[in-house]
């Protein structure tokens, strides 16, 4: 009988890929070129991509740092498990498309209906994950099943919503990031279980 895969390779090669996403990203940042503005200006020309970088790295960082809350669950890595995690890496690496489809484009209706929509992809194919790791450990989410449901609502509400207020569409983007930035109440009180004496 074959020996069990461990799930080392699985975390350190979608660590690598999140990595090359995070930096594809900051390659889209280019000094501007306009030579008739001053320095302010042209910052503020660019200052709608340098703020979508930011959040798209966000958002990148909270599913890197989930990663490995979800994996630290698994005990070895099934069939299903490795191709659940590259549906999960690719929908995460179209997030550089729509992050520079939205700094060349600006902030209208379409771009961000598309930011939202390719946002809303790793949500849904980390649902999926997520539960395929459930299945396989029995322990628990880090993150409540609501939480998942609830941000993957907001991005798809986020669709339609850019086409009738653009600033209410990124309002429920950073309200999913801001949702992630605390950290599962599991995780949580692992720490302070272990931070007590």
């Amino acid at each position: 009988m074959p020996e069990r895969l461990s799930p080392s390779r699985l975390e350190a090669f979608s660590d690598g890929v999140i990595a090359v996403i995070i930096t594809i990203m900051v390659l889209e940042l280019r000094v501007p070129s306009t030579h008739d503005a001053t320095n302010l200006a042209a910052l503020h020309i660019d200052l709608r991509l340098v703020l979508i970088y930011l959040l798209s790295f966000v958002q990148a960082g909270i599913y890197w740092v989930n990663h490995h809350y979800l994996i630290d669950d698994v005990e070895y890595v099934s069939h299903g498990l490795l191709w659940s995690n590259l549906a999960f890496l690719f929908s995460l690496s179209l997030i550089p498309f729509a992050t520079s489809w939205v700094g060349v484009r600006g902030i209208t209706p379409f771009a961000i209906a598309l930011y939202s929509a390719l946002c809303a992809f790793p949500a849904i194919s980390w649902i999926v994950l997520s539960t395929i790791v459930c299945r396989h450990s029995g322990k628990p989410l880090a993150g409540s099943p609501a939480k998942q449901l609830i941000c993957t609502a907001l991005y798809l509400g986020a669709i339609p919503m850019a086409y009738r207020s653009q600033p209410v569409a990124i309002a429920m983007i950073v309200t999913v990031a801001i949702l992630w930035l605390l950290p599962p109440r599991r995780i949580a009180e692992g720490a302070r279980d272990s931070a007590s004496p």
